[in-house]
């Protein structure tokens, strides 16, 4: 079988093992959610807030991806941050700016479903 054979499936292949990949690391970041929230972790929802008002975590704080920089003196660096919105996408990229600005211990849950339970 050559190379030319498989390659209109390849594109697909790659996009269900993306898919996978990421809800093999979101279910192993909710398993970890009660260790967290023992230790007094900050659930960082980062929706837009009308998608927050609709439905959330109990006990998230929403601080939209847009406004994260600008209020990161609201979340205490100290504390496990567990950053969660609708699909993984935005809470991937808070994760990152909120480890870059100083913050230990960030984990990124995906959806806020996965903050939920």
């Amino acid at each position: 079988m050559s190379l030319g054979t498989l390659q209109p499936y390849l594109l697909a292949a790659a996009v269900v093992g993306f898919m996978i990949f990421r809800f093999l690391r979101f279910r192993a970041a909710a398993a970890r959610l009660p260790e967290l929230r023992g230790r007094g972790a900050i659930i960082l929802d980062v929706r837009s807030p009308a998608e927050y008002r609709r439905a959330s975590a109990p006990g998230s704080v929403n601080i939209p991806l847009d406004q994260l920089e600008r209020r990161l003196g609201e979340l205490d660096a100290s504390k496990p941050v567990v950053v969660c919105c609708a699909s993984g996408t935005r809470s991937a990229l808070a994760a990152a700016t909120l480890k870059r600005r100083g913050f230990r211990e960030v984990l990124n849950a995906g959806p806020w479903t996965n903050a939920a339970s």
